[in-house]
C-alpha cells in the first residue's frame, strides 16, 4: 500500500480489542508503518483509559499520522480529539456505534457507558479531516444517527451499503476500501 513514506497509521480497535481476522488487523499487517493501540489489561471500559492509550501511542510518533478507528475506537478518537491537539493528518472512522441509544444484548448498557464516561458522545467538529464509513444495516447504529455524527464532526460520510458492523461476524475480514480511504487521508485528498 503506497502512503507518504513518513505517514504512520494508528489503528484504534473497538472495545473488543485486536481480532485476528478483522479488517483492521489485516490492514495493519499490510502497512509497514502501522501502530495498533495495545489492549488494556484493566479498565477496558474506561473512556479515559482508552483515550490515554491512544494519546500514549500518538505521543511517540513524529511526522504525519492517519488514525484508523472502528466501532468504539471511533468514540475513543472523538473523545481524544476533544481533549488533545496533537497533529493528525486525517482519520478513517468506520462503523461508529450509537452510544446515545441502547445497544443490542451482549454490549454495554447505557448505564455502563455513562458510568465509564462514554456519553454524551462529542458532537463538536474534529480538528482534522475525516471520513465516516457507515453501514446501512449496522446493528449498533442506525444510518441516520451515524450521518448526524458525520455532519457534526465535519466528516465526509461514505455510505457502505448493508455491511452490518463491518467486522468478521458481518463477513469482513479484508476490507479493500479501507486502503483507499487511508491513502486519500495520507495524501490530503479529503
Amino acid at each position: 500500500m503506497s502512503l507518504t513514506a513518513s505517514t504512520t497509521v494508528v489503528i484504534v480497535p473497538g472495545l473488543r480489542d485486536r481480532v485476528p481476522d478483522h479488517w483492521q488487523t489485516i490492514l495493519a499487517d499490510k502497512i509497514a508503518n502501522a501502530r495498533t493501540i495495545p489492549p488494556l489489561t484493566h479498565d477496558r471500559l474506561s473512556r479515559d483509559a482508552q483515550i490515554s492509550a491512544l494519546d500514549d501511542v500518538l505521543s511517540d510518533i513524529s511526522g504525519p499520522v492517519v488514525i484508523v478507528a472502528h466501532s468504539a475506537g471511533v468514540m475513543t478518537t472523538a473523545h481524544w480529539a476533544r481533549r488533545h491537539s496533537r497533529p493528525v493528518n486525517g482519520a478513517l472512522l468506520a462503523a461508529p456505534p450509537d452510544f446515545d441509544n441502547p445497544l443490542p444484548p451482549g454490549y454495554p448498557t447505557p448505564e455502563t457507558l455513562r458510568e465509564n464516561g462514554w456519553t454524551p458522545v462529542p458532537r463538536t467538529p474534529l480538528a482534522f479531516p475525516s471520513i465516516v464509513a457507515a453501514s446501512t444495516n449496522d446493528p449498533l447504529a442506525a444510518f441516520h444517527r451515524v450521518a448526524d455524527l458525520a455532519r457534526d464532526w465535519g466528516s465526509r460520510l461514505e455510505e457502505l451499503g448493508p455491511v452490518g458492523h463491518l467486522n468478521p461476524a458481518s463477513g469482513y475480514g479484508e476490507w479493500h476500501q479501507a486502503q483507499e480511504f487511508v491513502r486519500e487521508l495520507s495524501l490530503g485528498f479529503v
